[in-house]
């Protein structure tokens, strides 16, 4: 088995909406695609017996859609409110900068809000010289998402409202900017292992299953 590279991906940020809202615009497949740039499509395909959920994923790129498969698991009872979600991924087609994946996501009760963070890695798809301009760029599509997500939760302004173009919007300081969100735990740093806090969820996911 190939190992993942050293150097993972970590994003935070703060959304000033409780838990239980922030849960449902990022659990539901449906709504999760509106604000992540990262994917265009997540289709739930079959559950495995251990409460996890395969599903199929697809990325829009010109003149190709990418495709790949996942598995992901949810964790929403703890006595300090804390949710988490697992998931690993994988797909063959050799436009993806990913090969193989495996990360999670927490929900951190904080006051009023929430904080929000991932931390995931990937065993690079365009081997590792090339991923030393891919990786910065997942990291940045990454945090870009969460803001759009932030906006979203906080303001009720939908994502579509802000379409990867508005990056540009520099006349519109409200925009989405991957710069608002942290970039590294406190009193760590970006090229930490983010992997070393991931829920138990993590390591019991099976490997996903090829279905194309």
């Amino acid at each position: 088995m190939r190992r993942v590279a050293a150097r993972g991906i970590y994003v935070e940020t703060r959304v000033a909406a409780p838990v239980e809202r922030v849960w449902a615009l990022t659990q539901d497949p449906d709504q999760h695609v509106r604000w992540d740039v990262r994917f265009t499509r997540i289709v739930p395909t079959t559950p495995t017996g251990t409460g996890a959920t395969r599903f199929t994923y697809t990325r829009r790129v010109p003149l190709r859609t990418v495709a790949g498969d996942g598995v992901s698991i949810g964790e929403q009872v703890r006595p300090d409110g804390t949710r988490t979600s697992a998931l690993r991924f994988a797909t063959t087609d050799r436009l993806s900068p990913i090969r193989s994946g495996r990360g999670y996501w927490r929900y951190v009760p904080d006051g009023d809000g929430t904080r929000f963070v991932t931390g995931y890695d990937y065993v690079p798809g365009w081997g590792p010289v090339l991923d030393r301009a891919a990786r910065p760029l997942l990291g940045w599509a990454t945090a870009w998402s969460f803001d759009r997500l932030r906006i979203w939760a906080e303001r009720d302004e939908e994502p579509e409202r802000w379409p990867l173009r508005s990056v540009l919007w520099f006349w519109r300081p409200e925009r989405p900017r991957a710069a608002r969100c942290r970039r590294a735990p406190v009193h760590g740093r970006r090229r930490d292992d983010h992997l070393r806090d991931a829920p138990a969820t993590l390591a019991d996911l099976p490997a996903p299953e090829r279905t194309r």
